[in-house]
Protein backbone atom coordinates (compact mmCIF):
# COMPACT_ATOMS: atom_id res chain seq x y z
CA UNK A 1 0.00 0.00 0.00
CA UNK A 2 1.08 3.54 -0.69
CA UNK A 3 1.66 6.32 1.81
CA UNK A 4 -1.28 8.14 3.42
CA UNK A 5 -1.61 11.83 2.65
CA UNK A 6 -4.12 14.02 4.47
CA UNK A 7 -5.23 16.96 2.34
CA UNK A 8 -7.84 19.72 2.72
CA UNK A 9 -11.05 19.23 0.80
CA UNK A 10 -10.85 22.79 -0.46
CA UNK A 11 -12.27 22.62 -3.97
CA UNK A 12 -15.42 21.38 -5.66
CA UNK A 13 -13.95 18.02 -6.64
CA UNK A 14 -12.48 17.18 -3.22
CA UNK A 15 -15.61 18.34 -1.39
CA UNK A 16 -17.62 15.97 -3.57
CA UNK A 17 -15.25 13.17 -2.54
CA UNK A 18 -15.75 14.18 1.11
CA UNK A 19 -19.53 13.90 0.70
CA UNK A 20 -19.43 10.68 -1.32
CA UNK A 21 -17.03 8.63 0.82
CA UNK A 22 -19.62 7.16 3.25
CA UNK A 23 -21.81 5.97 0.38
CA UNK A 24 -18.87 3.85 -0.77
CA UNK A 25 -17.73 2.70 2.66
CA UNK A 26 -21.21 1.63 3.79
CA UNK A 27 -22.31 0.02 0.55
CA UNK A 28 -24.03 -3.24 1.47
CA UNK A 29 -24.45 -2.36 5.16
CA UNK A 30 -28.12 -3.18 5.94
CA UNK A 31 -28.30 -0.77 8.90
CA UNK A 32 -26.81 2.42 7.47
CA UNK A 33 -29.41 5.04 6.55
CA UNK A 34 -27.92 7.14 3.70
CA UNK A 35 -28.62 10.83 4.29
CA UNK A 36 -29.73 12.91 1.36
CA UNK A 37 -26.66 14.29 -0.38
CA UNK A 38 -28.30 17.69 -0.76
CA UNK A 39 -28.78 17.90 3.03
CA UNK A 40 -25.15 16.94 3.68
CA UNK A 41 -23.90 19.57 1.24
CA UNK A 42 -26.03 22.25 2.92
CA UNK A 43 -24.64 21.33 6.34
CA UNK A 44 -21.07 21.54 5.03
CA UNK A 45 -21.60 24.89 3.29
CA UNK A 46 -19.36 27.19 5.35
CA UNK A 47 -20.47 30.23 3.34
CA UNK A 48 -24.22 29.79 3.88
CA UNK A 49 -25.01 27.54 6.85
CA UNK A 50 -25.56 29.70 9.97
CA UNK A 51 -23.51 27.37 12.22
CA UNK A 52 -20.30 28.67 10.64
CA UNK A 53 -21.09 32.28 11.48
CA UNK A 54 -19.67 31.47 14.92
CA UNK A 55 -17.27 28.67 14.04
CA UNK A 56 -14.30 27.77 11.88
CA UNK A 57 -13.96 24.42 10.16
CA UNK A 58 -11.69 22.63 7.74
CA UNK A 59 -12.50 19.39 5.98
CA UNK A 60 -9.77 16.82 5.35
CA UNK A 61 -9.46 13.73 3.18
CA UNK A 62 -7.03 10.88 3.74
CA UNK A 63 -5.71 9.80 0.34
CA UNK A 64 -3.82 6.63 -0.53
CA UNK A 65 -2.84 5.66 -4.07
CA UNK A 66 -5.06 8.46 -5.41
CA UNK A 67 -8.17 7.19 -3.61
CA UNK A 68 -9.99 8.66 -0.60
CA UNK A 69 -9.83 6.24 2.33
CA UNK A 70 -11.00 8.52 5.15
CA UNK A 71 -12.32 11.93 6.06
CA UNK A 72 -12.65 14.24 9.07
CA UNK A 73 -13.73 17.79 9.88
CA UNK A 74 -11.72 19.93 12.31
CA UNK A 75 -13.91 22.48 14.09
CA UNK A 76 -13.43 25.40 16.46
CA UNK A 77 -16.85 26.36 17.80
CA UNK A 78 -16.58 29.85 19.27
CA UNK A 79 -20.12 29.65 20.68
CA UNK A 80 -19.21 26.54 22.66
CA UNK A 81 -15.92 27.89 23.97
CA UNK A 82 -17.44 31.19 25.04
CA UNK A 83 -20.39 29.51 26.76
CA UNK A 84 -18.30 26.92 28.62
CA UNK A 85 -15.16 29.03 29.03
CA UNK A 86 -13.13 26.26 27.40
CA UNK A 87 -10.42 25.99 24.77
CA UNK A 88 -11.98 23.04 22.96
CA UNK A 89 -11.47 21.85 19.42
CA UNK A 90 -13.78 19.35 17.81
CA UNK A 91 -13.71 16.66 15.16
CA UNK A 92 -16.68 15.43 13.19
CA UNK A 93 -17.94 13.78 10.01
CA UNK A 94 -15.35 11.08 10.73
CA UNK A 95 -15.27 8.10 8.36
CA UNK A 96 -12.47 5.70 7.54
CA UNK A 97 -11.56 2.30 6.23
CA UNK A 98 -10.69 -0.13 9.01
CA UNK A 99 -7.06 0.95 9.27
CA UNK A 100 -5.48 2.47 12.36
CA UNK A 101 -2.88 4.30 10.26
CA UNK A 102 -5.61 6.15 8.36
CA UNK A 103 -7.57 6.97 11.52
CA UNK A 104 -4.39 8.20 13.21
CA UNK A 105 -3.40 10.40 10.28
CA UNK A 106 -6.85 12.01 10.16
CA UNK A 107 -7.19 12.71 13.87
CA UNK A 108 -3.62 13.93 14.24
CA UNK A 109 -4.28 16.40 11.42
CA UNK A 110 -7.55 17.55 12.98
CA UNK A 111 -5.89 17.94 16.38
CA UNK A 112 -3.05 19.98 14.92
CA UNK A 113 -5.48 22.22 13.06
CA UNK A 114 -7.54 23.05 16.16
CA UNK A 115 -4.42 23.39 18.35
CA UNK A 116 -3.03 25.92 15.86
CA UNK A 117 -6.17 27.96 16.59
CA UNK A 118 -5.83 27.92 20.36
CA UNK A 119 -7.53 24.66 21.34
CA UNK A 120 -6.09 22.66 24.25
CA UNK A 121 -7.84 19.36 23.47
CA UNK A 122 -9.85 17.59 20.76
CA UNK A 123 -13.38 16.32 21.38
CA UNK A 124 -15.84 14.48 19.17
CA UNK A 125 -17.37 13.29 17.03
CA UNK A 126 -19.88 16.10 16.55
CA UNK A 127 -21.39 16.82 13.14
CA UNK A 128 -20.75 19.76 13.59
CA UNK A 129 -22.00 20.31 17.19
CA UNK A 130 -24.10 18.56 19.82
CA UNK A 131 -27.17 20.23 18.31
CA UNK A 132 -26.81 17.95 15.29
CA UNK A 133 -25.76 14.32 14.95
CA UNK A 134 -23.08 13.52 17.49
CA UNK A 135 -21.41 10.66 19.28
CA UNK A 136 -19.85 7.42 18.06
CA UNK A 137 -21.95 4.28 18.32
CA UNK A 138 -20.30 1.86 20.77
CA UNK A 139 -23.23 -0.44 21.62
CA UNK A 140 -26.28 -1.40 19.57
CA UNK A 141 -25.01 -2.16 16.08
CA UNK A 142 -27.90 -4.48 15.21
CA UNK A 143 -30.42 -1.89 14.01
CA UNK A 144 -30.55 1.29 11.97
CA UNK A 145 -30.23 4.68 13.65
CA UNK A 146 -33.31 6.82 14.01
CA UNK A 147 -33.58 10.31 12.58
CA UNK A 148 -30.64 12.59 13.43
CA UNK A 149 -28.72 9.83 15.21
CA UNK A 150 -25.34 8.63 14.01
CA UNK A 151 -24.18 5.22 12.83
CA UNK A 152 -20.78 3.63 12.36
CA UNK A 153 -19.26 0.14 12.17
CA UNK A 154 -18.02 -1.65 15.32
CA UNK A 155 -14.39 -1.11 14.32
CA UNK A 156 -14.53 2.65 14.96
CA UNK A 157 -14.51 2.51 18.80
CA UNK A 158 -11.57 0.08 18.64
CA UNK A 159 -9.69 2.56 16.45
CA UNK A 160 -10.37 5.35 18.98
CA UNK A 161 -9.16 3.19 21.87
CA UNK A 162 -6.05 2.20 19.95
CA UNK A 163 -5.14 5.83 19.39
CA UNK A 164 -5.49 6.67 23.07
CA UNK A 165 -8.68 8.73 22.95
CA UNK A 166 -10.60 8.56 26.22
CA UNK A 167 -14.28 8.66 26.97
CA UNK A 168 -15.60 12.13 27.75
CA UNK A 169 -19.26 11.17 28.04
CA UNK A 170 -21.65 8.42 26.99
CA UNK A 171 -25.07 9.20 25.53
CA UNK A 172 -27.92 6.71 25.86
CA UNK A 173 -30.82 5.87 23.56
CA UNK A 174 -33.89 4.16 25.01
CA UNK A 175 -36.61 2.26 23.18
CA UNK A 176 -40.20 2.09 24.34
CA UNK A 177 -43.21 0.60 22.57
CA UNK A 178 -46.43 2.53 23.03
CA UNK A 179 -48.42 -0.73 23.26
CA UNK A 180 -46.58 -1.69 26.46
CA UNK A 181 -47.35 1.60 28.21
CA UNK A 182 -50.31 2.21 30.46
CA UNK A 183 -50.88 5.60 28.83
CA UNK A 184 -54.15 6.10 30.71
CA UNK A 185 -52.47 5.77 34.11
CA UNK A 186 -49.47 7.88 33.11
CA UNK A 187 -51.83 10.41 31.57
CA UNK A 188 -53.93 10.77 34.73
CA UNK A 189 -50.87 11.48 36.86
CA UNK A 190 -49.45 13.88 34.28
CA UNK A 191 -52.75 15.71 33.77
CA UNK A 192 -53.04 16.20 37.53
CA UNK A 193 -49.58 17.77 37.65
CA UNK A 194 -50.29 20.05 34.70
CA UNK A 195 -53.60 21.19 36.19
CA UNK A 196 -51.96 21.85 39.57
CA UNK A 197 -49.52 24.29 37.95
CA UNK A 198 -51.99 25.77 35.48
CA UNK A 199 -50.03 24.64 32.43
CA UNK A 200 -51.70 23.88 29.13
CA UNK A 201 -50.01 21.69 26.51
CA UNK A 202 -50.92 22.27 22.89
CA UNK A 203 -49.63 21.16 19.47
CA UNK A 204 -47.50 23.54 17.44
CA UNK A 205 -49.63 25.89 15.34
CA UNK A 206 -48.78 25.21 11.70
CA UNK A 207 -50.54 28.41 10.62
CA UNK A 208 -48.20 30.40 12.88
CA UNK A 209 -45.26 28.03 12.58
CA UNK A 210 -42.51 30.64 12.41
CA UNK A 211 -43.77 32.48 15.48
CA UNK A 212 -44.07 29.26 17.48
CA UNK A 213 -40.54 28.17 16.51
CA UNK A 214 -39.21 31.51 17.73
CA UNK A 215 -41.01 31.06 21.05
CA UNK A 216 -39.58 27.56 21.43
CA UNK A 217 -36.07 28.88 20.68
CA UNK A 218 -36.34 31.28 23.59
CA UNK A 219 -36.97 28.33 25.93
CA UNK A 220 -34.51 25.94 24.27
CA UNK A 221 -31.34 27.75 25.22
CA UNK A 222 -32.39 28.25 28.84
CA UNK A 223 -33.79 24.74 29.33
CA UNK A 224 -30.51 23.05 28.39
CA UNK A 225 -27.97 25.62 29.56
CA UNK A 226 -26.65 23.45 32.41
CA UNK A 227 -26.33 20.26 30.37
CA UNK A 228 -22.87 18.91 29.66
CA UNK A 229 -21.75 19.78 26.15
CA UNK A 230 -24.70 22.04 25.39
CA UNK A 231 -24.13 24.70 22.75
CA UNK A 232 -26.62 27.58 22.50
CA UNK A 233 -28.18 27.78 19.06
CA UNK A 234 -28.40 31.12 17.32
CA UNK A 235 -31.81 32.27 16.17
CA UNK A 236 -30.77 31.71 12.55
CA UNK A 237 -29.64 28.13 13.24
CA UNK A 238 -32.80 27.29 15.15
CA UNK A 239 -35.13 28.73 12.52
CA UNK A 240 -33.31 26.84 9.75
CA UNK A 241 -33.61 23.57 11.68
CA UNK A 242 -37.29 24.26 12.23
CA UNK A 243 -37.80 24.92 8.54
CA UNK A 244 -36.13 21.61 7.68
CA UNK A 245 -38.17 19.66 10.23
CA UNK A 246 -41.42 21.21 9.04
CA UNK A 247 -41.41 18.92 6.02
CA UNK A 248 -41.82 15.77 8.12
CA UNK A 249 -43.19 16.72 11.53
CA UNK A 250 -46.62 15.85 12.89
CA UNK A 251 -48.12 18.79 14.85
CA UNK A 252 -49.40 16.52 17.63
CA UNK A 253 -45.81 15.39 18.28
CA UNK A 254 -44.42 18.92 18.65
CA UNK A 255 -45.85 20.21 21.90
CA UNK A 256 -45.72 23.60 23.60
CA UNK A 257 -46.47 24.10 27.29
CA UNK A 258 -47.89 27.47 28.27
CA UNK A 259 -48.84 29.18 31.51
CA UNK A 260 -50.80 32.39 31.13
CA UNK A 261 -49.43 32.83 27.61
CA UNK A 262 -45.79 32.22 28.56
CA UNK A 263 -43.98 29.23 27.06
CA UNK A 264 -42.52 27.17 29.93
CA UNK A 265 -41.52 24.05 28.04
CA UNK A 266 -41.72 22.07 24.84
CA UNK A 267 -41.33 18.56 23.51
CA UNK A 268 -40.25 17.49 20.05
CA UNK A 269 -40.72 14.07 18.50
CA UNK A 270 -40.32 13.26 14.81
CA UNK A 271 -41.33 10.30 12.66
CA UNK A 272 -38.25 8.23 11.86
CA UNK A 273 -37.76 9.35 8.27
CA UNK A 274 -34.63 7.18 8.12
CA UNK A 275 -36.96 4.24 7.47
CA UNK A 276 -37.85 5.92 4.18
CA UNK A 277 -34.39 7.33 3.37
CA UNK A 278 -32.87 3.84 3.37
CA UNK A 279 -34.75 3.16 0.14
CA UNK A 280 -33.61 6.37 -1.62
CA UNK A 281 -29.85 5.78 -1.44
CA UNK A 282 -29.13 9.44 -0.69
CA UNK A 283 -30.57 10.90 -3.89
CA UNK A 284 -33.89 12.57 -4.66
CA UNK A 285 -33.71 11.87 -8.38
CA UNK A 286 -34.60 10.09 -10.55
CA UNK A 287 -36.67 7.88 -8.21
CA UNK A 288 -35.50 8.74 -4.69
CA UNK A 289 -38.22 11.30 -3.99
CA UNK A 290 -40.96 8.89 -5.05
CA UNK A 291 -39.50 6.18 -2.82
CA UNK A 292 -39.32 8.56 0.15
CA UNK A 293 -42.93 9.66 -0.34
CA UNK A 294 -44.07 6.04 -0.62
CA UNK A 295 -42.17 4.64 2.36
CA UNK A 296 -42.79 7.71 4.51
CA UNK A 297 -46.41 6.60 4.80
CA UNK A 298 -45.25 3.29 6.28
CA UNK A 299 -43.02 4.75 9.00
CA UNK A 300 -44.00 3.39 12.42
CA UNK A 301 -41.07 4.55 14.55
CA UNK A 302 -40.82 7.91 16.25
CA UNK A 303 -37.91 9.59 18.05
CA UNK A 304 -38.27 11.99 20.96
CA UNK A 305 -35.46 14.45 20.21
CA UNK A 306 -35.96 17.06 22.87
CA UNK A 307 -37.98 17.77 25.96
CA UNK A 308 -37.18 20.91 27.89
CA UNK A 309 -38.80 22.76 30.77
CA UNK A 310 -37.74 26.09 32.26
CA UNK A 311 -35.92 25.71 35.57
CA UNK A 312 -38.71 26.75 37.92
CA UNK A 313 -40.93 23.85 36.74
CA UNK A 314 -38.35 21.08 36.35
CA UNK A 315 -39.20 19.35 39.62
CA UNK A 316 -42.96 19.81 39.21
CA UNK A 317 -43.84 16.78 37.09
CA UNK A 318 -44.46 18.91 34.01
CA UNK A 319 -41.91 16.88 32.01
CA UNK A 320 -44.00 13.77 32.69
CA UNK A 321 -46.98 15.64 31.29
CA UNK A 322 -45.12 16.20 28.04
CA UNK A 323 -44.08 12.54 27.83
CA UNK A 324 -47.58 11.32 28.54
CA UNK A 325 -49.09 13.60 25.91
CA UNK A 326 -46.47 12.58 23.35
CA UNK A 327 -47.05 8.88 23.94
CA UNK A 328 -50.84 9.20 23.85
CA UNK A 329 -50.66 11.15 20.61
CA UNK A 330 -48.10 8.78 19.07
CA UNK A 331 -50.29 5.79 19.89
CA UNK A 332 -53.35 7.51 18.43
CA UNK A 333 -51.42 8.31 15.23
CA UNK A 334 -50.43 4.66 14.82
CA UNK A 335 -46.79 4.83 15.87
CA UNK A 336 -45.27 1.93 17.76
CA UNK A 337 -41.59 1.97 18.82
CA UNK A 338 -40.48 5.27 20.33
CA UNK A 339 -36.85 6.19 20.89
CA UNK A 340 -35.88 8.67 23.59
CA UNK A 341 -32.45 10.03 22.76
CA UNK A 342 -30.03 11.10 23.60
CA UNK A 343 -29.80 11.03 27.41
CA UNK A 344 -26.56 11.85 29.23
CA UNK A 345 -25.22 8.87 31.16
CA UNK A 346 -25.14 10.89 34.38
CA UNK A 347 -28.66 12.31 34.06
CA UNK A 348 -29.78 10.08 36.91
CA UNK A 349 -33.35 11.35 37.17
CA UNK A 350 -34.14 10.91 33.49
CA UNK A 351 -32.46 7.51 33.20
CA UNK A 352 -34.31 6.18 36.24
CA UNK A 353 -37.63 7.59 35.04
CA UNK A 354 -37.36 5.98 31.63
CA UNK A 355 -36.38 2.61 33.08
CA UNK A 356 -39.25 2.81 35.57
CA UNK A 357 -41.65 3.31 32.67
CA UNK A 358 -40.32 0.17 30.99
CA UNK A 359 -38.02 1.74 28.42
CA UNK A 360 -34.96 -0.30 27.42
CA UNK A 361 -31.54 1.20 26.83
CA UNK A 362 -30.58 -0.27 23.47
CA UNK A 363 -27.86 1.98 22.04
CA UNK A 364 -24.90 3.82 23.52
CA UNK A 365 -22.99 6.63 21.83
CA UNK A 366 -19.67 8.03 23.02
CA UNK A 367 -18.01 11.42 22.87
CA UNK A 368 -14.20 11.13 23.04
CA UNK A 369 -11.46 13.51 24.09
CA UNK A 370 -7.79 13.66 23.16
CA UNK A 371 -5.23 16.03 24.68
Amino acid sequence: MGAIEVVPADNKRSLKEFVELPYRLYRGDPYWAPPLRIAVKELLDRAKHPFYANAEAEFFLAMRDGRAVGRVAAIVDRNHNKFHDEHAGFFGFFETVNDSAVASALLLRARQWVFDRGAKFLRGPVNPSTNYECGMLVEGFDSSPMIMMSYNPPCYPALMDGLGLRKAKDLYAYLQHTDTLDTDKIGRVADKSLAKHGIRIRPIDMKNFHADVERIWEVYNSAWERNWGFVPMTREEFLLMGKEMKQILKPDLVLIGEKEGRVVGFALALPDINQALIHAGGSLFPTGLLKILYYQRLVKNVRVLALGVVEEYRASGVAAGFYATLWRNAKRLGYGPSEMSWILEDNVLMNRSLIAMGAKRYKTYRIYEWN
